[in-house]
């Protein structure tokens, strides 16, 4: 089990409610599809949350892990992976398990959602098991390499929600804030960041971002330039109505059988 001491973070970047931690189990399985990592576009990522219940049997979680992960078989899917979160940022927040995938287009993600395969997945070890789900899909704003962010990575997802006036304008002035934020913090790997684009899913939040780093120790560095988060945070504090922010450690392939 990987557990971390809560610290002032990077962690919502944005966050502007007071911190809360979640200590979980790593993820079992890293799943990702190497035979497509050479591919270049403005791909498509798709973050999907889930709140397993209480007392679920642990052999019924493993069941939904797997069945998640094995999805990187499917045609559409660039990446994905999909287990335990590390832990969550925002009080808002109680979800346990995090899926982080990537597509070449819309057209591919919604490929992806309607097969079958996905579909008895879903139907059968997710939703019997879990009291809450929430999805986010945006295109990303550059081409991340590589496609499948290796073992031992760390993932901080950032979900924002928007006060009801603001102005399209001031959107793309927040995304010009996250996508400075690599040049603020030299141990993000990677960052994109978007316009939700399936709202049905994404309960009132509609920006977000992935930034992807080394590992936890790399992640947690960031977290300690106050300075910089501070700045950042000003910049968009008035605009936000709420947030969310999951941490997630992309598994080793040894670890499918813990």
């Amino acid at each position: 089990m990987l557990c971390l001491k809560a610290r002032p973070l990077f962690s919502s970047l944005f966050a502007i409610t007071s911190l809360s931690s979640k200590h979980l189990k790593r993820p079992f399985i890293l799943s990702t599809n190497t035979s497509k990592s050479s591919i270049t576009m403005s791909l498509v990522e798709h973050v999907v949350l889930f709140k397993v219940k209480d007392d679920t049997d642990q052999a019924k979680i493993n069941a939904m892990i797997n069945g998640l992960n094995g999805l990187v078989s499917l045609d559409p899917v660039l990446h994905i992976t999909a287990g335990p979160v590390l832990r969550t940022r925002s009080p808002i927040s109680n979800f346990t398990h995090m899926l982080h995938s990537r597509y070449k287009s819309k057209e591919d993600l919604n490929a992806y959602s309607a097969h079958p395969d996905h579909q008895r997945v879903v139907k059968e070890n997710v939703l019997p098991i879990c009291d809450d789900i929430m999805a986010v899909d945006w295109v990303a704003d550059n081409d991340p390499a590589p496609l499948s962010p290796p073992p031992s990575s760390a993932i901080k997802v950032t979900f924002l929600k928007l006060k009801g006036n603001v102005a399209n304008e001031v959107q793309g002035e927040i995304l010009g804030v996250i996508k400075g934020i690599k040049d603020g913090i030299s141990s993000i790997q990677q960052i994109t960041c978007g316009e939700n684009f399936s709202p049905a899913r994404a309960k009132g939040f509609s920006l977000a971002s992935v930034a992807v780093f080394a590992g936890v120790k790399e992640m947690e560095a960031a977290e300690g330039n106050e300075e910089y988060v501070i700045l950042q945070k000003q910049k968009v504090r008035d605009y936000l109505d709420g947030v969310i922010v999951v941490d997630y450690v992309v598994p080793s392939p040894s670890s499918s059988s813990l």
